[in-house]
């Protein structure tokens, strides 16, 4: 078993004292940093940027191998809506992406900065059903691109230790992408009937593709990308998420276990809940989640504090970016308050609470860098 993979297993079983496994949660700095020329240029992608950072603070090579497919933070469509520019307003376009929504952005600038959606795809049925509802269907041919190749690579991250990850769009995030995070509130009180068939669909899709990728590999852990907290806890009420996502949530979790070949494998579940996530823990703790991140330190995310009150929760993040951002004593003391103590509980991987922002300067990151791999030998 390699090293990455052994250090993120130790992490898992939240093993007192094992060292901390060193990666990032990701990064909205590289381009302020490769303008200062700390890192390679990121105008033909991150990737170089990336590695190079993972090489300079001896991130471990990753410990897992992720299956991708069924959406991040919107659906998983195949094909994906065309990406057009829908209206030309001055400084600004009004552009549909691939998701089919409506995005105002700044004329020749598409990222860098929180995007103002102004329409959505779904409003009932029948635009649920003409828009999206097809571009969910599991046999789809296109989604399978390239499978036995992807499932090649699959079977040699198995074969070296490595946890094999399905990720997967939550189905908070998923109806919020079709339908705005407001209408998506009158939508559960009004159309039920729209929720109950978008869920549905959202199950169908990831229930068989997953079963493909079972074929071939077994699962440690299903990740679900859900965003489902704000700053004051739940953004739907626990009641919702019991009758509209749990039951689906429940019978996907089964089946996935049921039908690993390898049957000693432990399947975590993941929640990437954003905000305060203590109501979302105690929440989905219900239904088996093991792990959550990013803990933001803003929204109430102590992870010392919640790590006590879970001991056999795993965790992820909880170093504010506030704090990295300052450096100096402050950082150092931030990180001293947090780092011995989880370190001993085990269980914990050390990140930035979110990705890491453009205020932090490259000098400081390799400060807070420096200071972590000193805690994880």
């Amino acid at each position: 078993m390699i090293l990455g993979a052994k250090k993120l297993r130790d992490t898992y079983k939240v093993k007192p004292d094992a060292p901390f496994h060193m990666r990032e949660f990701g990064y909205y700095s590289l381009e302020r940093w490769a303008k200062e020329g700390h890192i390679p240029s990121i105008e033909k992608g991150t990737k170089e940027a990336e590695d190079f950072i993972a090489k300079t603070f001896q991130y471990d090579e990753p410990g897992n191998h992720n299956l991708d497919g069924l959406g991040w933070c919107e659906a998983g469509f195949e094909p994906v809506f065309e990406t057009k520019v829908l209206e030309d307003l001055g400084d600004y376009e009004l552009v549909q992406d691939f998701a089919g929504r409506g995005v105002l952005y700044f004329k020749g600038r598409r990222d860098g900065f929180m995007p103002e959606y102004r329409d959505h795809p779904v409003k009932d049925m029948k635009t649920w059903e003409e828009n999206c509802k097809w571009r969910m269907d599991p046999f789809t041919s296109s989604r399978y691109t390239d499978f036995e190749s992807r499932m090649a690579r699959a079977k040699v991250a198995e074969g070296q230790g490595r946890m094999i990850t399905m990720n997967l769009v939550g189905g908070y995030m998923y109806l919020r992408s079709l339908m705005g995070p407001e209408e998506l509130l009158y939508n559960f009180y009004d159309q039920p009937e729209l929720i109950i068939s978008c869920m549905d669909a959202w199950f169908n899709l990831a229930d068989h593709v997953i079963e493909k990728y079972q074929e071939n590999v077994s699962i440690d852990e299903l990740f679900l990308a859900e965003d489902i907290c704000y700053n004051h806890g739940l953004l739907i009420s626990p009641d919702m998420v019991k009758e509209f996502l749990f039951p689906y949530y429940e019978q996907l979790y089964v089946n996935i276990k049921k039908r690993n070949m390898d049957k000693g494998k432990v399947v975590y579940l993941q929640i990437d809940s954003d905000g305060d996530c203590l109501p979302a823990i105690e929440l989905y703790r219900t239904i088996g989640a093991d792990m959550f991140s990013p803990f933001e330190v803003a929204s109430g995310g102590d992870v010392v504090a919640i790590g006590k009150q879970f001991p056999d929760l795993i965790m992820l993040g909880g170093i504010d970016k506030r704090k990295i951002a300052v450096g100096g004593d402050e950082l150092d003391r931030h990180l001293d308050a947090i780092l011995p103590i989880m370190r001993k509980r085990g269980g914990y991987i050390p990140t930035c609470d979110h990705g890491v922002p453009e205020e932090v300067s490259f000098e400081n990151f390799a400060h807070y860098r420096k200071r972590l791999l000193e805690y994880s030998k």
